[in-house]
């Protein structure tokens, strides 16, 4: 088998997050600027080779697709484009962000510390659900 890269890409920052070659492990590897972002996921293809990239789809609660789902799709269709030997996959990423802000709460982290890693945790946790689901 082979990596795969999940992506929490909001409209400030993008978390991101590795799998193991099992594809058993998910592993946070970062925050980045939406400024910036492009470089550091450029880096991280080089040095991860990722078979799949794995994008989370910030779908409504009602299951309906908005604004930010159009945005990311538009991402991920410029990333094929740049990247046409990689496969990219959306999955749904309802709540992901609300459960990552509770884990660090709960951790006691200040608020100033949650907007630094709580994107990166969302990145995990898309790639821990997608990774579970495929394996059943």
């Amino acid at each position: 088998m082979s990596r795969v890269l999940a992506l929490d890409i909001g409209s400030v920052r993008v978390g991101a997050a590795i799998s193991d070659f099992n594809r058993v492990i998910a592993q946070g590897l970062g925050v980045w600027q939406i400024e910036t972002w492009l470089k550091n996921f450029d880096d991280c293809v080089k040095k991860y080779d990722p078979e799949i990239i794995l994008i989370g789809l910030p779908v409504r609660t009602d299951g309906t697709h908005g604004e930010a789902c159009d945005n990311v799709k538009k991402v991920m269709a410029a990333l094929e484009k740049s990247y046409p030997d990689k496969k990219f996959l959306t999955w749904d990423e309802r709540f992901t962000t609300v459960i990552a802000q509770n884990v660090l709460i709960s951790a006691d982290v200040s608020r100033k510390s949650r907007r630094k890693h709580v994107d990166k945790i969302a990145a995990v946790l898309i790639l821990e659900s997608w990774l579970e689901y495929n394996r059943n």
